[in-house]
């Protein structure tokens, strides 16, 4: 038995650990104070432990200063008050939001990549690691204090926001196996705060809620806003309340706050045109974030001031400061962050964002539109709680009382505004539950929770707080199938017999998911149409299927112990066998499941193919070989309009008679013609992880016939086209096998099919900037000589891209970098050079990310020359403001057109 029930709120900006002993259970619940380095040498325990990793330069620190009580400092990174103080000097070895980054689907949360931006030669982590990291220096302290009740050994909760999808539920439950924490429980924040205050109410609850029906828990901390309605009932002993509605994921907090004024600042101290690189931003985010800590505060002062530190040997003497008045500061960030609007007022921009230091922050920062559309759309399951009758159906259904939660409430005025943004719509204000302290709520509640969990205490019902839907596409639109109702409890297993699928074992099978918030009732193997408002995508799941022949199958799916969807694939007969999903977090996104036929004629197309490769097929005249695609074509219609199904179909067929793609010159070259044709651009579609490792075992065993120039440049050709769903490893292995060629001399010995080679090198955005850097530096060297390849312009522009076709934004070239290759794109003739104004256009293009960007002066001169050049307007607009590319500019970055159907999900 756990002696102790342990919360963790994980937080953004600070982590904290609440407990109760269980021998007692009227003990109140303590607050663990975390033993940290405060300054070098000196060890405080403090109630938070902020969630900040430093990563000292070789040398920078002496061990005998970072000694920790637990263990000895072992120089990777640095924790608690004294990263934060570190940090604030040296901003670009600070590790900071990961919890941020564990909800951005945009780059690999597994890959080392924090700190964001960072300078070569200093260690980075993954979002996962570092929330590992965090859990792990929680563990040792914990260990250190009670080394007779391990951590791992207790009913630990760990807490997230209500609005993290089940990439970034895995993905906490996967760095809290990581830290050594294998059972924890999840549990949404709002909820947490919400447990604590019913915890804090006793036997007195029914009293403390007798007048509320509506609850609405507005959680704002540094990350994230987080809302929550909870139905409030009366019960026999005690009320009952039920989780009614979340809201959408919001990247939207305290940290946004703190850019605001950071901008201001930078604003205040540069000349205009002017700006601060990403690190030197950083420092001054952090102190901002004091400023307004400060300035919001009761007994805050008229003014503070912040400084900006020069650079390099002028880092005193080139300071400079702006102060914030008090009044202006709380102005800004009361009508900026929470403004009055109307009930009917919506988010602006809700699927665009704003990038900083890497994160997409939502585009609007009225946290009370956010509110009034979160309203909106829960407000069937809202006038059921407030029992408003039919004939009432002009009046809005609003809460009756609210609780707020996250630091930014500790200001008074941030606190008055939203409640009186919400008597606005009310005619009055709601009832405010009292928070009396926020930042310990949450881990305080996490306990609460696990007290109901055992009936000591009252609990929140609700189930899963989503509807899951398997996708599907067909010849009506997008369609999902509802697997998982909204509302299913924990453990509750739901069958779709009616949803029966055929299944080949020994392969893998790929399903794609969306979930929905929305209240409208669904039930288990009901047909809805997905639209892309309302429906979030999720990672595939997927599972290989052991065994041989074929499975009839039904889904079966749950709600896990730890709150995310449990799904499996289930046979009847003869026996009752289950396979489970998995849901695959590296990749990109989903894609919908096909339930359109293939070609009516591919039949014929296929026995074709298998006359050239088949087992049987010895006898064949040379002259079928040659002519096999304009048999394709005849049988399917021209080549630029097979589908994505069909493409991949054939390559099924074709994959069969691999081993016998060696027969001829002829049969080797149309192989891997159409090989590439089929898988590009290698990834995007269900399964193609699966068919891109079963096409890359053919790397090793090179070209049949690599004196035929035609088959080598198909060769490279077949890489190129299919990298993009090839891992780091693999980009590697290939950069490896042609960077020789790309750097050999021109002239003499030149190579065959270089111009193959050189598009091969400017698809491979896997692969480490630092090697992108030394080969778009090579290519550089061959601009301007005679006879060199034309596609080396289009190559430096996907080598430097600032936002990747396929690859994570972490892995991209510097900034600087980009802006020496722009350079040379604006110094070159574009008659003479057609591929150099795209290569400008990519290398400029706005990203909306500091650490990214070019500098906005160059921006803008090649917008202006690309306006003057005629080149494409969305050229411009992409260089000038963050825009998604359209078909066209999609066809040009890839190099040729995409398979007609592709939906490729960022």
């Amino acid at each position: 038995m756990s002696r102790y029930l342990v919360g963790i709120d994980l937080g953004t900006t600070h982590s904290l650990v609440a407990y109760a002993d269980t021998r007692d259970p009227a003990a109140t619940v303590a607050m663990f104070a975390v033993d940290q380095l405060v300054a070098p040498g000196e060890v405080a325990a403090r109630p938070q432990l902020p969630s900040l990793r430093y990563h000292p330069a070789a040398g920078e620190l002496a061990a005998a200063d970072l000694g920790l009580p637990w263990a000895a400092w072992d120089g990777t990174a640095v924790f608690g008050e004294l990263a934060r103080e570190l940090g604030a000097k040296v901003p670009g070895r600070l590790v900071t939001s990961a919890k941020s980054w564990l909800s951005h689907p945009g780059v690999d949360r597994t890959a080392a990549c924090l700190p964001w931006g960072a300078a070569a030669g200093v260690a980075q982590v993954s979002p996962v690691d570092a929330s590992a990291s965090y859990l792990a220096y929680l563990r040792a302290a914990w260990n250190h204090r009670f080394p007779d009740a391990p951590l791992e050994a207790q009913e630990v909760a760990l807490t997230l926001p209500a609005s993290f999808d089940e990439g970034a539920r895995l993905l906490t439950v996967e760095a809290a196996r990581r830290a050594g924490l294998g059972g924890v429980r999840l549990l949404e924040e709002p909820q947490a705060a919400c447990y604590d205050w019913i915890a804090r109410h006793g036997e007195g609850l029914g009293a403390a809620l007798a007048d509320v029906h509506l609850l609405l828990v507005v959680d704002v901390g540094g990350g994230t806003t987080d809302l929550t309605l909870i139905r409030v009932e009366p019960g026999s002993d005690a009320p009952r309340l039920t989780r009614i509605g979340v809201g959408d994921h919001l990247m939207l907090g305290g940290d946004n706050m703190d850019l605001l004024l950071a901008h201001v600042a930078e604003r205040r101290l540069l000349a205009e045109g002017e700006r601060l690189s990403a690190a030197r931003l950083a420092a001054l985010v952090q102190q901002c974030r004091r400023a307004k800590e400060r300035l919001l505060a009761a007994d805050a002062p008229d003014s503070v001031s912040v400084t900006l530190l020069g650079e390099g040997g002028r880092l005193i003497g080139g300071a400079r400061s702006v102060g914030f008045g008090r009044e202006e500061v709380r102005d800004w960030l009361v009508e900026g962050f929470l403004p009055r609007c109307g009930l009917d007022e919506r988010p602006q921009g809700r699927r665009a964002a704003l990038v900083e230091f890497g994160l997409p922050y939502a585009a609007d920062a009225a946290i009370t539109r956010h509110i009034a559309a979160f309203l909106a759309r829960h407000q069937a399951a809202a006038r059921t709680a407030l029992d408003l009758a039919d004939d009432v159906a002009d009046a809005v259904a609003l809460p009756d009382a609210v609780l707020l939660n996250g630091g930014v409430f500790h200001a008074a005025a941030l606190r008055e505004r939203l409640l009186a943004a919400l008597g606005d719509w009310a005619g009055a204000p709601p009832r405010l539950l009292a928070n009396a302290d926020p930042d310990l709520a949450v881990a305080r509640g996490a306990v609460a929770f696990l007290r109901a969990r055992r009936g000591e205490g009252v609990r929140i019902g609700g189930g899963s707080a989503r509807s899951y839907f398997l996708l599907l596409d067909g010849d009506a639109g997008r369609q999902g199938v509802c697997v998982l109702p909204r509302g299913s409890e924990e453990g509750q297993e739901l069958r779709l017999p009616e949803r029966v699928f055929a299944l080949r074992l020994g392969e893998p099978v790929h399903f794609a998911l969306v979930a929905s918030a929305d209240e409208t009732p669904r039930k288990a193997g009901e047909l809805v149409a997905v639209d892309v408002e309302n429906f979030t995508a999720l990672p595939p799941v997927a599972t290989l299927l052991e065994g041989r022949g074929e499975a009839r199958v039904e889904l079966a799916a749950a709600l896990s112990e730890v709150g995310t969807l449990a799904l499996a694939c289930v046979a009847a007969a003869p026996a009752e066998r289950r396979w489970q999903l998995e849901f695959a977090l590296r990749g990109e996104g989903a894609e919908a499941l096909p339930a359109v036929a293939v070609h009516a004629r591919f039949g014929e197309a296929a026995e074709r193919i298998l006359r050239l490769y088949g087992s049987r097929s010895k006898d064949v005249a040379a002259k079928e070989v040659k002519t096999l695609r304009l048999d394709l074509e005849r049988l399917l219609g021209p080549r630029e309009q097979w589908d994505t199904a069909l493409l991949r179909e054939l390559f099924g067929v074709l994959w069969e008679g691999a081993r016998r793609r060696r027969r001829s010159a002829d049969h080797e070259r149309l192989w891997f013609w159409l090989a590439g044709y089929g898988l590009r651009p290698g990834f995007g579609y269900p399964l193609d992880d699966w068919r891109i490792a079963q096409v890359w075992t053919l790397f090793g065993q090179g070209v049949q016939y690599a004196g035929d120039a035609q088959v080598v440049s198909e060769w490279w050709t077949l890489w190129r086209r299919v990298c993009g769903g090839l891992d780091a490893a693999a980009q590697t292995t290939l950069l490896d096998a042609i960077e020789a060629e790309l750097r050999a001399p021109p002239g003499k010995g030149a190579p065959a099919a270089l111009d193959d080679r050189v598009r091969l090198a400017g698809s491979l955005e896997r692969v480490a900037p630092a090697r992108k850097v030394a080969l778009g530096e090579a290519l550089c060297e061959r601009l301007g000589r005679k006879g060199e390849p034309a596609q080396i312009w289009w190559a430096l522009g996907r080598l430097g891209a600032r936002v990747p076709f396929h690859g994570s934004a972490h892995a991209v070239v510097p900034a600087a970098c980009a802006a020496a290759w722009c350079e040379r794109a604006l110094a070159a003739d574009w008659k003479g050079a057609p591929a150099a104004p795209l290569a400008a256009a990519l290398l400029a293009r706005a990203s909306g990310d500091r650490a990214r960007d070019v500098d906005p002066a160059l921006r803008a001169r090649v917008a202006e020359r690309l306006r003057a050049a005629r080149q494409p307007e969305s050229w411009v607009r992409m260089v000038e403001q963050v825009v998604e590319l359209d078909e066209a500019d999609r066809k040009r970055v890839f190099g040729e057109a995409l398979p007609p159907g592709l939906r490729l999900v960022a």
